[in-house]
């Protein structure tokens, strides 16, 4: 029986201090390679032109995905770390933890008539997808969606986001890995 990127996912998967834990996915060479051709696939005939991650987990899937479909990567920064050339900027709504990040994706990263998505570990309020399509738009580039291995938003969510397609919900994982938050 072959198992599924969301039966890797599941069985790799740890809550740790009630945080959720995917970092045992990218030790695994079958789970990672069945994460990131999962991650791609609904996005696979999209014309994704370059692929954009938010910092950390974002960047290593993002451009695992990247290369996945043949599209550039965009990197997403948090922060202030050094990040050379113009850029586009925007500081989130309130996360989960009711923290704001300043986001910055440079300027020349993003042509005119790209199409975009967004890949990351984890969508739960959707603040920062939201900071990264504003940023692909101001930039010239069209927003594609949301590619994620667990989807927290809900229905309702995915409206100021786009398409977001993900290997489990949340509820999902709850169900499964009960022992979480």
């Amino acid at each position: 029986m072959t198992r599924t990127a969301r039966d890797l996912v599941l069985e790799h998967f740890t809550w740790l201090g009630g945080h959720a834990d995917v970092w045992a996915v990218f030790r695994d060479d079958e789970a990672l390679e069945a994460v990131v051709k999962a991650l791609a696939e609904p996005f696979r005939d999209a014309g994704i032109t370059a692929v954009c991650g938010v910092e950390s987990r974002g960047f290593l899937l993002g451009a695992a995905v990247a290369v996945e479909l043949g599209a550039g990567f965009v990197p997403v920064r948090k922060g202030e770390g050094l990040f050379p050339g113009l850029k586009s900027e925007r500081t989130t709504a309130p996360d989960y933890r009711r923290l704001r990040h300043r986001l910055r994706m440079q300027r020349n990263s993003v042509r005119p008539g790209d199409r975009l998505m967004l890949v990351d570990d984890w969508i739960e309020t959707g603040q920062q997808a939201v900071a990264a399509r504003d940023m692909v738009e101001e930039c010239g580039g069209r927003w594609a969606g949301c590619s994620v291995i667990v989807d927290q938003l809900g229905p309702e969510g995915h409206v100021p986001v786009g398409p977001v397609r993900a290997l489990l919900s949340y509820d999902e994982l709850l169900a499964v890995r009960p022992d979480g938050p």
